[in-house]
């Protein structure tokens, strides 16, 4: 594969480079512009997406025709990744999880009726989604064959009880893709549903607290009481939930790794600034052999994380589901993600352990990297079976 951009994507890369630098960085300096879970107020939010999108920067995942720049994968990889040095970037582009994995699955499963519905209000910036599967209590997680919440068929509609939790994004969200079970068969028993905030049956029990600062939405407990769902809107037909599943987290399990690649980068960045103008012993930080390896170390990270990611994005733009090549980017990439801001927060010192820089935001954020979308040991799992099935075959060019 070739790794040049095509000229029209490296442009937009600029474009996108240079907003985030002027427009978004900018307000990351004034904490009054962040809401209580630490991201951006909902005002601010706006006033910045509204820039963006005047601009042309929005919706680089969509094809054209709905408002969105259809630069493919591989586009996405470079895009996606500028995008990230901004905490805040992704979702000023509407670029950012969970949207743009609901929006990739519904652009790809959805009829044309069902698309204006469902799936425009989300391009257009006017909604918000979840994507309900996570479950309490020995429900499921990176294992769907646990799902205990049912759906059971009334007529022309389905009937829905049980509970879902770490549900992100749900407060405040509009759409939902909820996955649950309709039967007791172990491939073919569970099924994707849509349904719409505003109907009755369920509710938000919680917002769960967690350790990091959160995505707009936060990561919410539900309980399902009588949602009653219409057949129109279930997802593929009866039995396709793993499906559905596995064409919506394949690329956003691949858009995570990009977005993080950013604030990977985005960690040394500072680093960087910081220790080729603080001077120890006669010298700046930068010039002692211990930084520099340090340095290096990290930039040699990045830079295999991004030729994993890049890889994965080219064999999914032929056709391919790319399913190792992910779970090897999501792991080394998570991986790298702590790494970087871990190292970055050692060489800035307490300047970096402060909130005088973005840098403790990152780092407590990146701990949920080798949890999101699945574990790093299920993701080395899968890997493991892979090879063992394919041996030799395994380490083969192209597709």
């Amino acid at each position: 594969m070739d790794f040049s951009l095509p000229p029209h994507i490296d442009a937009l890369r600029l474009e996108v480079r240079d907003f985030i630098n002027s427009e978004v960085i900018p307000l990351e300096s004034d904490r009054s512009n962040f809401d209580a879970h630490e991201n951006l107020q909902e005002d601010v939010l706006a006033a910045v997406r509204d820039k963006a999108r005047a601009k042309g920067l929005w919706c680089f995942q969509m094809p054209q025709a709905r408002g969105g720049r259809d630069v493919g994968v591989m586009g996405m990889a470079a895009l996606y990744e500028e995008a990230g040095r901004s905490p805040f970037g992704p979702v000023v582009f509407n670029a950012a999880a969970p949207d743009d994995g609901t929006m990739i699955l519904l652009e790809k499963i959805l009829t044309e009726p069902q698309k204006e519905r469902w799936l425009q209000p989300l391009v257009d910036g006017r909604v918000r989604s979840a994507f309900a599967m996570t479950e309490p209590d020995g429900g499921c997680g990176s294992d769907p064959s646990l799902t205990y919440t049912r759906a059971e068929k009334q007529g022309d509609k389905w009937v829905i009880n049980g509970r879902k939790w770490f549900i992100t994004g749900a407060e405040g969200a509009q759409h939902f893709v909820l996955v649950a079970r309709t039967s007791d068969d172990d491939r073919k028993g569970l099924t994707a549903f849509l349904f719409d905030a505003d109907q009755p049956g369920w509710e938000i029990v919680r917002r769960i607290g967690i350790m990091g600062p959160e995505e707009h939405g936060g990561h919410c407990e539900l309980r399902f009481d009588g949602l009653e769902i219409p057949d129109e809107n279930r997802l593929l037909n009866v039995g396709d939930g793993l499906k559905v599943t596995q064409i919506r987290l394949g690329t956003a399990r691949l858009t995570h790794c990009m977005r993080w690649l950013g604030l990977a980068r985005r960690s040394m960045e500072i680093a960087a600034e910081y220790v080729e103008r603080r001077m120890s012993f006669g010298s700046t930080l930068a010039e002692h052999e211990g930084v520099q390896w340090m340095l290096g170390d990290v930039a040699k990270d990045i830079q295999i994380g991004r030729l994993l990611v890049m890889h994965a994005a080219w064999k999914l733009d032929q056709g391919d589901f790319a399913r190792s090549d992910i779970s090897m980017a999501k792991i080394h990439v998570a991986d790298t993600l702590h790494k970087a801001v871990d190292t970055a927060i050692q060489l800035c010192g307490a300047r970096g352990y402060s909130k005088d820089t973005m840098l403790e935001w990152i780092y407590r954020y990146a701990r949920q990297a080798r949890l999101v979308d699945g574990a790093s040991e299920v993701h080395k799992m899968v890997l493991s079976r892979s090879y063992l099935a394919e041996k030799n075959s395994f380490f083969r060019w192209g597709l």
